[in-house]
């Protein structure tokens, strides 16, 4: 290498805009001492020192500790070593951009949730932030149910996530469900019609837990339907005429009275 391409430890830190102190110690702890050296005896950077310091600076934009950049750095002595780090930082970006685009979803859904709710309430802020950290698409929900009601979901599902999930997940499979037959001109007969309502009661009951002293807080939920966001409101205004239908085909075939229904 010809010595004008060699750089001083002042030279390199204005070419790429760090302080000499910073080479110094990239020098002390190992991870960037220079390769060559003046007949003088002082200390030099030759050109693969200069890709190995953009390394340095990459994985250090993108937030790994100078323990991690040790560990990762590779040695650059042929296109594919020089290859793999660029591959390595090119997964270690999209990660970083896929968990950024996360973040970001997040915080507009949260940002839309508390505009709608017109209250400062930090506890189901953190409910719904949660919900989302999961991915679950009925974190708005949250802001429509009362205390007790969030109580008890927590005492229900806090060891087992997965099956609040796949509640919901029924929950919009039933209405799609519906919403296809109605499309289809389909009039449901009694059977089908007690099918659809033993299912969505069955769903009822997984989420109640058997304990019927909630429908009332869950037929506050439904009736605040009209304060959902467009595409689950139209969705239950759809389904809730037929659901009625089912759910009283499906407790006149199974016998079942409900302490409301018995005062009558």
């Amino acid at each position: 290498m010809e010595r004008s391409e060699l750089l001083t430890v002042g030279q390199l830190a204005a070419q790429m805009g760090v302080t000499v102190r910073t080479l110094q110690y990239y020098d002390r702890e190992g991870l960037l001492k220079p390769s060559a050296k003046s007949p003088g005896g002082r200390r030099l950077y030759t050109e693969k020192d200069v890709v190995r310091l953009h390394q340095i600076q990459s994985l250090k934009y993108l937030g790994f500790s100078l323990q991690q950049i040790r560990e990762n750095l590779l040695s650059l002595d042929t296109p594919q070593q020089v290859a793999q780090a660029l591959a390595h930082q090119r997964e270690v970006v999209s990660r970083q951009i896929a968990e950024l685009q996360q973040a970001l979803d997040a915080i507009t859904a949260l940002e839309k949730e508390v505009v709608q709710m017109q209250v400062v309430d930090f506890k189901k802020y953190a409910e719904i932030v949660t919900l989302l950290q999961q991915k679950n698409e009925g974190y708005w929900i949250v802001k429509f149910f009362d205390d007790s009601l969030m109580e008890h979901i927590k005492d229900r599902f806090r060891d087992r996530p997965e099956q609040g999930l796949a509640l919901f997940d029924t929950w919009k499979a039933l209405c799609d469900e519906i919403i296809a037959m109605q499309e289809a001109g389909v009039i449901p007969d009694g059977d089908t019609l007690a099918d659809i309502g033993g299912r969505w009661w069955a769903m009822v009951t997984e989420f109640t837990g058997g304990d019927l002293s909630l429908l009332p807080q869950l037929s506050a939920f439904a009736d605040s339907k009209s304060q959902w966001g467009d595409e689950f409101r139209q969705r239950q205004e759809r389904v809730t005429p037929v659901l009625e239908q089912a759910l009283n085909a499906y407790f006149q075939k199974a016998g079942i009275r409900l302490p409301e229904q018995e005062e009558h």
